[in-house]
């Protein structure tokens, strides 16, 4: 029986994965680039990104910085305007409150967290939030998953991570902690194979966390 979970946050409990990949492919095109979604989901289970594409073009580091910037506008942009929710979520963190204690690792910038949860009620389950600001080193570093072991002050053996990419299980993996991979369309082609679990929704967690 599980007694933590350690939930990552985008693609998992909201919908903006797609929307962050968006947001880097307007910003590249401002430029005359175009990105290349199969390389961005490559680069993006190993921990990179929509600049490594810009870097391979020719694109130098000032521009880039530049760019990065006009991204995270339309990023905030979008998680503003765009239907985000995932279904469901809410009603299984209000059943999973009952019987764990819950938290989120993720990469995403404290000043994204905070505009995605204005107006949603996801937080209000949770004991605490690590954002990107919180730790040194991003998945698929074990840091991350370890620190929100240390907060919690809780073993690996009775902790569950929850994730939707390649990245976050290594991350999951590396801190040696059960992972379970909810289906995201976005991540659907990565490799899985460590999981412990697969599942298709976050209602599924139930069972698992109550298995003996």
């Amino acid at each position: 029986m599980k007694k933590f979970i350690l939930f990552d946050h985008d693609g998992v409990l909201v919908d903006t994965e797609f929307w962050y990949y968006k947001a880097g492919e307007r910003a590249l095109a401002d430029i005359g680039l175009t990105v290349d979604k199969d390389q961005y989901l490559r680069d993006m289970s190993h921990g990179k990104g929509t600049w490594d594409q810009a870097r391979a073009a020719g694109v130098d580091e000032r521009t880039i910085s530049a760019q990065r910037e006009v991204r995270d506008r339309y990023y905030q942009e979008y998680l503003r305007t765009e239907a985000i929710e995932i279904e469901g979520v809410v009603d299984t963190l209000a059943e999973l409150a009952n019987f764990v204690r819950m938290a989120i690792v993720t990469t995403a910038k404290r000043g994204d967290f905070d505009i995605i949860h204005e107006k949603r009620r996801i937080a209000q389950f949770m004991d605490f939030v690590l954002v990107r600001e919180d730790y040194q080193r991003a998945k698929p570093h074990p840091e991350p998953y370890l620190t929100g072991l240390k907060r919690f002050g809780a073993t690996r053996a009775e902790t569950l991570v929850v994730e939707d990419s390649s990245r976050g299980l290594r991350s999951a993996v590396a801190a040696g902690i059960d992972c379970a991979v909810v289906h995201n369309d976005f991540t659907s082609t990565q490799d899985f194979s460590q999981a412990s679990h697969r599942i298709r929704t976050l209602s599924e967690l139930k069972e698992i966390i109550l298995t003996p």
